[in-house]
């Protein structure tokens, strides 16, 4: 791939991550003021603005490095993360709920701009609208809206796994029973290693792949 090509494909993406993970962050601290913890909303968490919710290394360099080295034939697989969303459960009322709902809100969040992306591919398809745009409007407009729609699902899904650090390990943790503590506490000691060795043994892949394929046959279904 040319830099002629390669810029502007990593603009776009960078510009779809940065909303992603902003908006999966920012939802981790509504959700929790909403439970009576105003730790991140008195700290700016709750915005969709990306320089509150960035991570030099998760969101930026990592992402921008493997974007490089997969457009240029690599098999870097394309992960970021943003900064941590900082809560204290001991201020929120009804705690188990209040785990639950603080830890899916982010991949609610993701899903929600999944929805849009989709919603709007496919009355720009089926009206026969994205035929009427111009090569150097139309190509960006689907290469946007396509990641939009692939990268939040990607997040959604990711953030399922049950694995620390994220969202459906502490999922997890509400409703295992006392008797499975061994099990969370060696995930919270090797998860992340664990999580690290799925992404690169390409099972993460393998999980959304599939997904990916069933959302992008339901975007072309009915399309002429």
């Amino acid at each position: 791939m040319s830099p002629e090509q390669l810029i502007p494909q990593l603009v776009i993406y960078m510009v779809v991550l940065l909303l992603a993970i902003s908006a999966h962050e920012a939802a981790h601290a509504w959700m929790s003021y909403k439970f009576g913890d105003d730790t991140a909303r008195l700290l700016g968490r709750i915005t969709l603005n990306p320089v509150a919710h960035t991570d030099p290394i998760g969101t930026l360099l990592i992402p921008i490095v493997g974007f490089i080295f997969s457009a240029g034939g690599g098999t870097f697989p394309l992960i970021g993360w943003g900064k941590p969303t900082p809560v204290n459960p001991l201020r929120w009322r009804n705690k188990d709920l209040a785990n639950v709902m603080v830890s899916i809100a982010g991949i609610l969040a993701n899903l929600l701009i999944a929805v849009v992306a989709f919603t709007i591919l496919k009355f720009l398809l089926m009206s026969g609208m994205i035929g009427m745009m111009s090569d150097s409007t139309q190509e960006p407009v689907i290469l946007f809206l396509d990641n939009l729609l692939i990268m939040n699902i990607s997040l959604a899904v990711f953030n399922l796994l049950p694995f620390p650090p994220l969202d459906g390990s502490k999922v997890l943790e509400t409703f295992l029973p006392p008797s499975m503590q061994p099990a969370l506490e060696f995930l919270e000691h090797y998860g992340y290693w664990i999580l690290i060795l799925l992404i690169y043994m390409g099972v993460f892949r393998a999980i959304i792949s599939p997904i990916i394929n069933f959302v992008h046959y339901l975007l072309l279904l009915g399309v002429r």
